[in-house]
């Protein structure tokens, strides 16, 4: 029996219209219950990875299966009902500041309402205690009616992964979700998702810079550089001489 694969990617490339060639010839699977991190110096393709398989921006070239769906002929209303399945975690967190936390993970459920509805912030009574429940799991229950501006980067981050969580997704995308904070909230972002790969199986795909956390954390590393993938592999299998490959410069000369 096939293994199942939530997000299968063929021969994906990505030129845009300057010339820059971001990405090239990359193919990878994801199973239930992995993370994936994507590492790879500034510029190597991950961010550009990431907002091909939701859409945010259009391939060149190659094929993305999410769901056994083709997402590169997805039109609009596909892509709404495949985003829906798809948690987004930003390294800047895109929350609202001035709103609550509470309000801000409801934000997560919007795509299941109409204008009217989500306007006027007309939640459904399960959604706000889905919310609770997600929030109280996260060590977030004493702040949920606190704004979203009083919080610190690492609760901020949590808020994120609550309003990806109430999306019951599929999948989850990270792009760079512990770029913007110090090493122990770091440490607990990794740790909760982690855990809701093992305990809910939603696989991670994580864009990092931290080569020693893709290594403590991840099921499969990958490797970019200059758009392609000069790695992929298990993180024991990440050696100082692969590391360098990826960077271009000896591990000396890199800081974890």
């Amino acid at each position: 029996m096939a293994e199942k694969v939530v997000l299968k990617i063929e021969k994906l490339g990505k030129t845009y219209k300057n010339g820059l060639k971001a990405l090239n010839n990359v193919s990878l699977s994801v199973k239930p219950g992995e993370i994936i991190s994507v590492i790879g110096p500034s510029g190597s393709g991950k961010s550009t990875l990431l907002r091909c398989i939701n859409r945010m921006i259009d391939a060149s070239e190659g094929k993305i299966y999410f769901l056994n769906e083709d997402v590169s002929k997805a039109n609009k209303h596909q892509i709404k009902e495949i985003r829906k399945n798809i948690g987004m975690i930003f390294q800047h967190y895109n929350l609202v500041y001035r709103l609550s936390v509470l309000e801000n993970v409801l934000h997560g459920r919007l795509g299941s309402y109409n204008a009217l509805q989500s306007g006027l912030g007309l939640y459904k009574q399960k959604d706000v205690e889905k919310a609770t429940e997600i929030l109280n799991m996260l060590g977030l229950g004493d702040k949920i009616y606190e704004r979203c501006a009083d919080l610190s980067g690492g609760q901020k981050q949590r808020v994120g992964i609550a309003r990806a969580l109430i999306q019951e997704p599929k999948m989850i995308l990270c792009d760079e979700p512990i770029a913007s904070l110090d090493p122990q909230s770091s440490k607990i972002i990794m740790e909760y998702l982690y855990d809701i790969t093992r305990t809910m199986g939603i696989p991670c795909v994580v864009n990092l810079h931290q080569v020693e956390v893709a290594k403590n954390y991840s099921d499969v590393i990958i490797g970019l550089r200059k758009g392609e993938i000069v790695f992929e592999g298990k993180p024991i299998e990440l050696s100082d001489e692969a590391t360098a490959n990826i960077y271009g410069a000896s591990i000396d000369e890199l800081i974890s």
